[in-house]
């Protein structure tokens, strides 16, 4: 069975200026299949509505993927031998979801005279009414037999599987080629989206989270050790939840300043049968984190000798 959970906080760096937390995330659970998404909003000055934009990317995104499971049995039935085929087309889904709630979001709320008043009038014409909304996008998706997600811009997924480690799926990406951000707002977006598939491995748990997560850690073996540590207190999900959000919020603060998402899935069967495997792992990162500082700390002292 399939339980998750979600949160998003603002960073301090937003309450000093007074904006917005400009993340979204969430999560979806049913008897066949789990998404945890989250996405981060631009927040830059021609991205004055990314806020609303994360927010649709969200909802655009399990939207999407709740429509090609709508037949679950033909899409359980086709998706492995063209999984990388059926993500395109989720992902163009959840841009043409995305696109349709920013046309009517702009229909009902058009531009005001404080949005325009930081640009000239040439420079407020010339932005493409998709820009002011937006947003990076991450989900994970879970199913019996099959994991996959998809990506575009900055953040991270996490996943745990049957062997205890903690992997990420997709690389870590800062940024696109050339400079240019990969958004949601993007024409040609479609073409800036990563994704990953992996069969015949069973779930413990996956992760998704905003790029104010990672760039919180020294590390990228911080990072991950970190999803083995929360992992291992989910059998327990609302001690889980009130832990968590309280670090999220720490991070936020005391971090790189930035907001948070955090979302996750997880299989309740699997925590229980591999407790004891995903303790062993903590303990197993803990002594390589003890190697790590170590080595760091004589490393140091030869070259200052």
């Amino acid at each position: 069975m399939f339980n998750g959970f979600s949160h998003s906080v603002k960073g301090a760096s937003h309450e000093k200026t007074g904006l917005v937390c400009q993340d979204s995330s969430a999560y979806k659970v049913t008897d066949k299949y789990a998404v945890a998404v989250v996405a981060d909003g631009h927040g830059s000055k021609k991205h004055f509505r990314s806020n609303m934009g994360s927010k649709f990317a969200v909802e655009a995104t399990i939207e999407a993927i709740d429509t090609f499971f709508g037949d679950y049995d033909q899409f359980v039935s086709n998706f492995p031998k063209n999984h990388r085929m059926i993500i395109r087309n989720i992902q163009k889904q959840a841009i043409y979801n995305w696109n349709r709630k920013v046309r009517e979001h702009v229909e009902a709320n058009p531009t005001t005279d404080e949005e325009k008043s930081k640009f000239t009038e040439e420079e407020f014409a010339a932005i493409p009414q998709e820009s002011y909304y937006g947003t990076t996008l991450i989900a994970g998706v879970a199913a019996k037999d099959f994991t996959f997600g998809l990506q575009i811009g900055d953040g991270t997924l996490v996943a745990l599987f049957d062997d205890g480690e903690a992997v990420m799926p997709m690389e870590y990406n800062e940024a696109a080629p050339a400079n240019v951000t990969a958004s949601m707002c993007n024409s040609n977006a479609a073409s800036m989206f990563s994704g990953f598939y992996v069969e015949n491995k069973k779930l413990i748990a996956m992760y998704a989270s905003t790029d104010g997560l990672y760039t919180s850690f020294g590390s990228e073996n911080d990072f991950l050790d970190y999803h083995t540590i929360i992992t291992s207190q989910l059998s327990n999900l609302e001690n889980f939840k009130s832990v968590i959000i309280n670090n999220l919020t720490k991070r936020s603060h005391f971090g790189t300043e930035d907001d948070i998402s955090l979302s996750c899935v997880y299989d309740t069967d699997m925590i229980a049968d591999n407790m004891d495997l995903i303790l062993s792992k903590v303990e197993e990162n803990k002594k390589r984190a003890a190697e790590r500082k170590a080595a760091l700390l004589t490393k140091k002292i030869d070259n200052f000798e």
